[in-house]
């Protein structure tokens, strides 16, 4: 499932290949052939992110909400657009360019009302300006679960996935099996701190890099990571590997539905 900076990115994508126009709207699939009637003609006035949720508007606060989930992918393309191939459940075509939506768990055209309320029972977002982080922390801080779990939970913090919550951890010592309740205010502080660097970067790259400078392949005379989500990481995916500080082989356990990695070493309990 993408992560929070991969959402706004496609925000950013989105207001760049279609504001400011009239667009064609369509659902080749069906899904989303009523609503897509609703908004064919309209123009997109603009985009938003909030964690893993994307919100596309149109003319007369009418918002498309779409969540990608685990199989949705947006492709975009310049005009004119080819014949559509596959199960397309949101095309949309302006002067720039077409974009074809596909496997969202989400799309659907919502109000503003409908909109704030998807705002509302989610967290703050890292890469939001409006974000809160002591509301999380007033959820962390009372929490019994592990940190581990209350990071990957969206209605405490929201666009944190398996790679951000395994790596900012990792960065700051903590054993992702600690409560919340053992968690300090500063190291919350410090851990949201390095989300906003972390996820930034995300942003503007394009990918997932968490290491330190000391601990790139150049510094340290070792061959760069390979793997589909490129980056350079110390802990994620890197089970039965030593860890890039302390040498230790990183751990791996299912935990809540999703592989766990850590240093045992540098994270212990």
């Amino acid at each position: 499932m993408p992560e929070g900076h991969v959402i706004h990115r496609l925000a950013d994508r989105y207001a760049t290949a279609f504001t400011g126009g009239p667009l064609a709207v369509s659902s080749p699939q069906g899904r989303f052939a009523d609503s897509a009637k609703r908004l064919d003609g309209l123009s997109m006035t603009g985009t938003e992110a909030h964690g893993k949720q994307l919100f596309l508007e149109f003319e007369g606060q009418q918002w498309i909400r779409i969540h990608l989930g685990i199989y949705g992918k947006v492709a975009f393309g310049e005009p004119p657009a080819p014949a559509v191939e596959g199960a397309v459940r949101l095309r949309l075509e302006g002067e720039r360019a077409y974009s074809d939506l596909r496997g969202p768990a989400v799309c659907e055209l919502i109000g503003p009302d409908e909109k704030q309320a998807v705002h509302d029972r989610i967290g703050p977002d890292p890469l939001r300006a409006d974000a809160d982080p002591d509301a999380a922390w007033r959820l962390i801080s009372r929490s019994k679960r592990d940190i581990g779990t209350l990071l990957m939970d969206q209605a405490i913090v929201s666009g944190v996935g398996n790679i951000y919550r395994a790596e900012v951890l990792f960065r700051h010592g903590i054993d992702p099996m600690r409560p919340g309740t053992a968690m300090t205010e500063a190291e919350w502080d410090a851990v949201w701190a390095d989300l906003v660097e972390l996820m930034r970067e995300g942003v503007k790259l394009g990918r997932i890099d968490t290491v330190r400078a000391e601990h790139l392949p150049e510094a340290m005379g070792r061959e760069p990571r390979v793997d589909r989500h490129g980056g350079e990481v110390y802990v994620y995916r890197r089970d039965g590997k030593p860890c890039l500080v302390c040498g230790t082989a990183v751990a791996i356990a299912k935990h809540q539905g999703r592989n766990l990695f850590w240093c045992p070493s540098c994270q212990a309990a």
